[in-house]
């Protein structure tokens, strides 16, 4: 996902949890989609970049297809440059495979200045035009929750200005656009300003910006890190999440004072209750992607057969605990 991960430097000093790897050869083709006790609407989704893995598109689904994965997420550049025949080969290797698209990354840089922002924004049109032929109808961005200059008020008005553009261009070729909010409390007091951190503050962001193809991209590391609860969940709708984030907490340190770029695998520790969290979206309906976004340096040093096994069986693992 990257020229969306700036934030996201993988400098994580954790250990990945990965009782994992020894699944690797009995993973290949295989469906997690029966790892599940019930039926769900939810995919199993590889983004790669998240995992350390370098993968263009073709490359990425045949990587999901081998890992069991159900989705992978589209690469706007990659599907924008292909001819008419390319992309219809592309889609028919999905539809043999039983990969459906899931949620891109957005490739506008809209937390800098204005010029960055101005230049960017003028190849989004074209961009995502080639996720509407290529059928991907959702993307996500994360919001930076602290400012050396701009206070609250001041970045709020600046994210409702951009981020309503963006909406109408996404909108205009039936894409969705979804916000992540930035939990820990490590991040929103580390510059002079803080900013959006929490799901009832992205909810007025979402209802100031005012467009219908807005929602969330809800990610259980800041569930977990913004002291949410299930209760907190069920106020939203399917039609709310564009997309979710899956991870798992270190151990042994307190809720305040973790770190965002140190996370593990789903199901790794059991600190965040990924049963409750992914129980509850499945009761909400959710029919969108859930990827692992761990951010984890052990995990990205592995060879990618071994981080793409790793993360297939932590994934597999959290989804078993759907009743």
């Amino acid at each position: 996902m990257k020229t969306e991960l700036n934030r996201r430097s993988f400098i994580s000093k954790s250990a990945v949890a990965l009782a994992t790897v020894a699944g690797i050869s009995s993973l290949s083709g295989q469906n997690v989609l029966a790892a599940s006790k019930r039926e769900r609407k939810m995919t199993i989704d590889l983004v790669c970049g998240a995992i350390g893995v370098r993968a263009n598109q073709k490359q990425a689904i045949e990587y999901a297809h081998q890992f069991g994965f159900e989705s992978v997420q589209p690469n706007s550049k990659d599907l924008a440059s292909l001819s008419k025949e390319d992309l219809s080969e592309l889609l028919a290797m999905m539809k043999e495979k039983r990969i459906v698209f899931g949620a891109a990354g957005l490739p506008v840089d809209f937390r800098k200045d204005e010029q960055t922002f101005q230049k960017q924004l003028k190849s989004l049109p074209n961009l995502a035009a080639g996720l509407q032929r290529a059928g991907a109808t959702r993307v996500g961005t994360w919001l930076m929750p602290t400012h050396d200059t701009l206070t609250y008020v001041q970045n709020f008005r600046q994210h409702a200005k951009r981020l309503r553009r963006i909406a109408d261009i996404l909108n205009d070729h039936g894409v969705r656009f979804g916000l992540e909010y930035v939990g820990p409390k490590t991040s929103w007091t580390s510059k002079r300003h803080s900013f959006v951190h929490t799901m009832a503050e992205t909810k007025d962001l979402l209802a100031e910006i005012d467009r219908p193809n807005m929602g969330f991209v809800l990610d259980s590391w800041h569930w977990y890190t913004a002291h949410e609860t299930v209760e907190d969940l069920k106020t939203l709708t399917n039609q709310d999440i564009v997309a979710v984030d899956l991870n798992d907490a270190p151990t042994g340190i307190p809720i305040d004072k973790q770190m965002d770029l140190s996370r593990e695998l789903p199901a790794a520790t059991g600190i965040i209750d990924i049963s409750a969290f992914l129980n509850t979206l499945n009761g909400l309906g959710y029919n969108g992607p859930v990827r692992a976004e761990p951010f984890n340096a052990a995990l990205r040093k592995l060879p990618p057969d071994e981080a793409l096994a790793a993360t297939a069986t932590a994934m597999k693992k959290a989804f078993r605990l759907i009743e």
